[in-house]
């Protein structure tokens, strides 16, 4: 066979545009935030890899873009990657800010050399007499797209329009010299991107505003660049507009010049004009060698090279066009925290370790909140061996594996330079055989909703060692399968691919599911405003199965049980839909209410003197279960970030044939007991409770009037209990509260906290659930400064329903003083009810 001769000056990647169909799906643009399907158009050149969204009728990148009624984007620009690179973090870019339905999206076929084109059209009939087109065009060469916009109003009146574009979602943007950029979410990703209008030679700039008179028209062109920093984006934004450049190689290395400095970054605090400050400094970041290889525009620069644990290094110099400015800069050793983090065995761990300064040190930041490696003052690791850079200063560091394992508690001082290694060994404490830790309702950035990578919400997962975590991404049914293997999380983590269907009321998770690869929503259905329209879809989607679970999460109760208009009229709600799902969160995040007195919550939102009536959902619910409604209660972190509203707090346990989580099985094992409503609800104490003869929370129990429950309580050393009270039938029986003050020789100092067995007397029917909490006590030592530090130690479960008559159990129809709640009550409403 022949050699194959490439001449001078043919590129191996021209300029192209694709509709992808079956069997190019692996030409679809890749990386954190890809959103390409079937049917959608690829553009690409030799640089980088473009898509445009296909004009379908659902068509969305994910929850971020179809908020509203006209929350559809078809037509708009969905990611954009470089072509050997592949990490696309775009979630969407509209022109002028575009959303809704369009007339068509199709090629543009107009023969032009190293070209190729995408345009996407709204007539004006479909758009208020105003005619819209933006056209996506990639160049051979050029390290982004350029986008043109024309708007014509063909109608009888001026009309206004906004020019302004909009993306989403970033964790840091900014603007300099008219060039918007933002940065990865997380930084150690390595890309940026900017946006900017190009000006035409003597042409006015075009406001975010504009007026168009009858007949008149209105086009310009922006430049939207790809960077593997937001400052070579930028600057590339700048060369599309005509700027002279010139190139710097900066090499950042160790003192002596003999290790490069991969993790740093060059800070450009001023512009080209040294007299004068820019709007905005830029970051730029060294390739895997610390080289940092960029065109600039010409002239002087002033910055900074920064990394976290070492003194910052000011720089300067010199761009002319044309020409390459070489520079070294040395930095001086970091300040390092090395951590070995194992178990009994002698085997590393997933593990969270929080540094927290103390004395005059300022407070870490890490990083973004949405990562794992480095958010705020905390370090997730899947595998307990790792380092951390942070400042000179005093802290106290603590490494904790979840609410079963003991925890690693230690002060430390750090001179500048100095290296540390911290060994912890972490003991399983707890003693949870045949039960498995357990969270149905978490989210990633497939979700929409956050930018938390899926890789980061999975070990914050295995950090605080939730075993079994189905997929539950918002209006996607997906799969975190891959993740977890390719993390070596495999014998960690289970998972099933699942689902939240969302819109603008009741929220649902169901698996398992299906993905359906390179279509809409992974093959979802759509959400429907009456929930039980929306239960019966997701019960039948894909076919029935006996191991179907739907819960409704976060569920507004009043809403639910007694005013489905939420208008303040009490209508009996939503007739059926205790019988249509398997389960409803009572906890989610840091929501805690089963104890409370009252249906309603008087609250007033920082810095605010106004009062607001929230609804306590387990009051309603224990109001519920009265009237006859048996709703398995849910347990769940709903976590979006992993510092603040990362996984932890709530979750729950399950029964399981299995400890190890590589081998649990849902379909045939865990499922059944979920259905049954084996659950335990939890922010740390282990709760164990049997009802007679060794049934569960959940089941039905026969009894003649005297039922004894054993309980027992389990805690690691960070977390306590000091009382267990017994609910009967949602009330607090006095009899059957028992604390440390008034029965101190029931509660103990170690792992097992409690231990008895109790004697409950029941005249007639009732349900019974145990709880065992902390008065006053807090989660502060597990989580620090993140969001679930306030919540109380506290346990529950589903309740024993106890048959005393022998005609099988009923509710005792008892509202526990109060109306059902209705919408719309005002503080004074609520403060007479309540008799305040």
């Amino acid at each position: 066979m022949a050699a194959l001769f490439i001449a001078p000056g043919v590129h191996l990647h021209a300029a192209e545009a694709f509709e992808v169909g079956a069997g190019r799906e692996a030409e679809l643009p890749q990386g954190k935030e890809a959103d390409g399907i079937r049917g959608d158009f690829v553009l690409r050149n030799d640089k980088i890899t473009a898509l445009v969204s296909q004009n379908a009728p659902l068509r969305r990148a994910n929850m971020s873009t179809f908020y509203g009624e006209d929350g559809v984007t078809p037509g708009c620009l969905y990611d954009l990657a470089f072509r050997e690179k592949q990490d696309d973090q775009l979630i969407y870019f509209g022109p002028t800010g575009q959303r809704g339905q369009v007339s068509y999206v199709k090629i543009v076929e107009d023969g032009k050399k190293d070209e190729s084109a995408v345009e996407t059209v709204i007539t004006a009939a479909k758009n208020g007499g105003v005619y819209k087109r933006h056209e996506y065009r990639v160049r051979d060469g050029e390290q982004g797209l350029r986008i043109q916009t024309t708007l014509r109003n063909e109608g009888k009146a001026m009309v206004k329009v906004s020019t302004k574009d909009a993306w989403n979602r970033f964790n840091e943007t900014g603007e300099r010299d008219g060039v918007t950029w933002a940065d990865a979410v997380d930084p150690d990703d390595r890309t940026g991107y900017a946006h900017g209008k190009l000006s035409a030679p003597g042409a006015a700039a075009i406001a975010d505003e504009v007026e168009l008179q009858p007949g008149q028209e209105l086009t310009w062109v922006r430049f939207l660049a790809i960077g593997r920093s937001p400052a070579e984006a930028w600057s590339a934004v700048r060369g599309a507009n005509g700027t002279p450049a010139g190139r710097l190689e900066l090499a950042i290395t160790e003192a002596d010049g003999s290790k490069s400095v991969a993790g740093a970054g060059l800070v450009l605090e001023e512009g080209i004009n040294p007299d004068q400050k820019s709007d905005g400094s830029v970051i730029a970041y060294p390739d895997s060698h610390g080289l940092i290889t960029l065109s600039l525009p010409a002239g002087t620069y002033h910055g900074s090279v920064e990394e976290a644990g070492r003194l910052p290094r000011r720089v300067s110099f010199t761009l002319n066009q044309g020409e390459v400015v070489k520079q070294q800069e040395k930095l001086e050793p970091a300040t390092r925290l090395k951590f070995d983090v194992k178990d009994a065995r002698g085997q590393g761990l997933p593990c969270k370790v929080q540094i927290l300064a103390t004395g005059e040190t300022k407070p870490l930041n890490l990083g973004p909140v949405m990562r794992a490696h480095g958010c705020k003052d905390q370090y997730h690791s899947e595998k307990g061996d790792f380092s951390v850079q942070v400042p000179a200063g005093t802290y106290k560091v603590v490494v904790t594996r979840g609410i079963e394992y003991s925890h690693h508690e230690q002060e430390v001082v750090l001179a500048q330079g100095q290296e540390l290694t911290i060994g912890a060994k972490l003991e399983r404490l707890v003693d949870s055989t045949g039960w498995i830790s357990t969270d149905f309702h978490n989210h990633s950035t497939p979700s929409g909703d956050n930018i938390c990578g899926t890789a980061d919400r999975l070990i914050n997962i295995a950090a605080e060692h939730l075993e079994f975590t189905p997929t539950t991404e918002h209006n996607r049914i997906y799969d975190w399968r891959p993740t977890i293997e390719r993390l070596g999380l495999a014998q960690e983590i289970q998972t099933v691919v699942g689902m939240e269907l969302t819109g603008s009321g009741s929220h649902f998770n169901c698996f398992p599911l299906n993905p359906v690869p390179f279509v809409q929503d992974g093959g979802a259905p759509v959400w429907n405003a009456d929930p039980r329209i929306t239960a019966l879809t997701l019960r039948g989607w894909q076919g029935e199965r006996q191991d179907r679970w739907v819960q409704i999460n976060h569920p507004d109760m009043a809403f639910l049980y007694n005013d489905r208009y939420a208008d303040g009229v009490a209508d009996g709600g939503y007739l059926g839909i205790t019988e249509m799902v398997n389960g409803m969160e009572t906890e989610n995040f840091v929501d805690e209410g089963v104890l409370a007195d009252s249906p309603w919550r008087l609250t007033k939102a920082k810095n605010s003197l106004a009062t607001r009536v929230e609804t306590v959902r387990q009051f309603i619910w224990l109001q519920m279960l009265n009237q006859g409604h048996r709703i398995h209660p849910v347990a769940v972190a709903d976590a979006h970030a992993v510092h603040g509203n990362g996984v932890g707090g709530w979750r729950m346990y399950l029964p399981s044939k299995t400890d190890e989580p590589a081998k649990i099985d849902w379909t045939n094992d865990l499922a059944a007991h979920a259905l049954a409503g084996h659950f335990i609800l939890t922010t740390g104490p282990f709760l164990q409770v049997t009802a007679g003869d060794g049934k569960l929370p959940g089941d039905d129990v026969r009894s003649s009037g005297v039922l004894p429950l054993k309980i027992k309580v389990q805690c690691t050393d960070w977390i306590d209990i000091d009382r267990v009270q017994i609910l009967v039938n949602g009330r607090k029986e006095p009899s059957l509260n028992f604390t440390r003050a008034t029965h101190p020789d029931m509660f103990k100092d170690g792992v097992v906290k409690f231990d008895q067995t109790i004697p409950v007397k029941l005249g007639k029917d009732a349900h019974l659930i145990v709880v065992a909490l902390s008065e006053n006590g807090d989660l502060k030592t597990g989580y620090g400064t993140s969001g679930q530090a306030k919540l109380r130690p506290m346990a529950y479960h589903t309740p024993f329903y106890v048959d005393v008559d022998g005609h099988g159990f009923q509710a005792n129809g008892d509202n526990l003083g109060y109306d059902v709640p209705v919408a719309k009550m005002t503080p004074d409403e609520v403060r007479a009810k309540m008799g305040k």
